[in-house]
C-alpha cells in the first residue's frame, strides 16, 4: 500500500506548514508589541524632555509654588529610573507624573501673566499634543498586546507558543487615583 505512505507524508507536511505559519504569526505579533512599546517610549521621552522647560517657565512666575514644581521634577526622575521592561512600574510612575503635571497646570491657572506667556502657551500646546500621541501609542500597543495574548492562549497556537517559549505581554495601563472618576468642579 504505497498510497498510505504518501497520504501520511502529505498530512505531516500540512501539519508542519501549519506549525510554521503559526510560529511566524507569533513572531510577527511579538515584534508588533515591541514596535508599539517603542512608540510609547518615544512619546514618554518626548514628554519628559518638555518638563524641564515647563518647570523653569512656571518657576519664573510662580516662585512660591515650590511643592508643585518639586513634585513634577521628582516624578519625572522616577519615570526615568524605572527598569527597562517593567511595564507595570513604568505605568505607575507615568500615572504619578501625569497627576503632578495636572496639579502644575492647575497652579498655572492662578497666574494670569504665566498663562499669557507665549513660551508657556507653546509648551502647554506641545505637552497637550504629546499627551494625545501617548494615548494613541498606548492604544496601538495594547491592541498589539491583545493580539499576541490571544495567539498565545488560543488552541492550537498555544501549543506552539508554549513549545517556543512565547509568553503573554502586559498591557500599559495608567492607573492613577483620579483616572476612573470625574473631577469635582466647584463654582465660587
Amino acid at each position: 500500500m504505497p498510497g498510505g505512505g504518501t497520504i501520511t507524508l502529505i498530512v505531516l507536511l500540512a501539519v508542519a506548514a501549519y506549525a510554521i505559519a503559526v510560529y511566524n504569526g507569533l513572531v510577527r505579533t511579538r515584534q508588533m508589541v515591541k514596535e508599539a512599546w517603542s512608540g510609547i517610549d518615544v512619546q514618554l521621552k518626548r514628554r519628559a524632555d518638555l518638563i524641564p522647560n515647563l518647570v523653569e517657565t512656571v518657576k519664573g512666575y510662580a516662585t512660591h509654588e515650590k511643592e508643585a514644581l518639586e513634585r513634577v521634577t521628582e516624578m519625572r526622575t522616577r519615570t526615568q529610573n524605572v527598569r527597562a521592561g517593567d511595564i507595570q512600574g513604568r505605568a505607575a510612575a507615568e500615572g504619578l507624573l501625569t497627576q503632578a503635571l495636572g496639579r502644575l497646570m492647575a497652579v498655572a491657572e492662578a497666574y494670569p501673566d504665566l498663562k499669557a506667556s507665549q513660551n508657556f502657551a507653546e509648551l502647554q500646546r506641545s505637552l497637550e499634543a504629546t499627551e494625545g500621541e501617548i494615548q494613541m501609542a498606548r492604544r496601538y500597543y495594547n491592541g498589539s498586546v491583545r493580539e499576541l495574548n490571544v495567539r498565545v492562549e488560543s488552541f492550537p497556537s498555544n501549543l506552539i507558543a508554549r513549545g517556543f517559549h512565547f509568553s503573554k505581554a502586559e498591557y500599559f495601563e495608567l492607573e492613577e487615583a483620579g483616572d476612573r472618576k470625574l473631577p469635582e468642579v466647584k463654582f465660587p
